[in-house]
């Protein structure tokens, strides 16, 4: 009898710890459940902060990824003070509704808590899918683009200090990046080094892959590319 008790006891107690195990008790979604995620559902996301828009009027706007993917988080209510804490790096519990915009996915109505721990992603090359389906998978992860060529470059009504657009080309194919002000003004090296390109250039580029109506990667850097 007291083998049987002993036996029932140890069956229980490993009931409890598989029932107590990190998994289980996940209060957040992976990369692969936000996506498959219905839009305007409520979502709870934890990854780091790898790029930010200009605080503005109480809310930020922030570039997130973990190690599978990346996030979006638009107008998120903070002070001007957590604002500059969430430095690149920072990993931030997020919960908010995901949406849809012209294709871009993002969070809105967005809270967020500071949690431990630090991750700064390293782009990655994305140059052979352009043009494919499964671009659309590294959306808003920090990616590079090589041997892009310069077709167009314009300033949002064009006034130096707006967004630029920048037209490239790879493949025959045509594709529309931009300097997003917001995230890196005309004070930054990559504002500089755009407005200064010429039709024909032959360049490398870094960004985030943003969508709007396609692929429009916001450019954080970019170098020439020698043949």
């Amino acid at each position: 009898m007291k083998r049987i008790l002993f036996l029932l006891a140890v069956v229980c107690l490993m009931f409890v710890v598989v029932a107590c195990t990190p998994d289980e008790k996940r209060d957040y979604m992976t990369w692969e459940e936000y996506m498959a995620a219905e839009i305007d559902s409520e979502v709870t996301i934890e990854a780091y902060v790898q790029g930010k828009q200009a605080w503005w009027d109480g809310k930020g706007t922030f570039y997130l990824q973990d190690e599978n993917g990346g996030y979006f988080v638009y107008e998120m209510p903070c002070t001007e003070e957590e604002y500059n804490k969430l430095t690149v790096g920072t990993k931030i519990r997020v919960t908010g509704v995901k949406t849809e915009w012209a294709g871009e996915i993002e969070i809105v109505e967005a809270t967020f808590k500071v949690l431990e721990g630090n991750y700064v992603a390293k782009a990655v090359d994305v140059t052979d899918k352009l043009g494919t389906d499964e671009l659309i998978n590294y959306q808003n992860m920090k990616v590079s683009f090589s041997e892009l060529t310069v077709v167009n470059v314009a300033y949002k009504n064009d006034e130096i200090g707006n967004d630029i657009y920048v037209t490239v080309s790879y493949n025959g194919a045509e594709y529309d990046f931009c300097v997003e002000s917001y995230l890196t003004d005309k004070n930054t090296d990559v504002y500089k080094t755009v407005s200064k390109l010429n039709i024909g250039d032959h360049i490398n580029v870094e960004g985030f892959l943003y969508w709007y109506n396609g692929v429009n990667t916001h450019i954080t850097s970019v170098s020439s590319h020698t043949h």
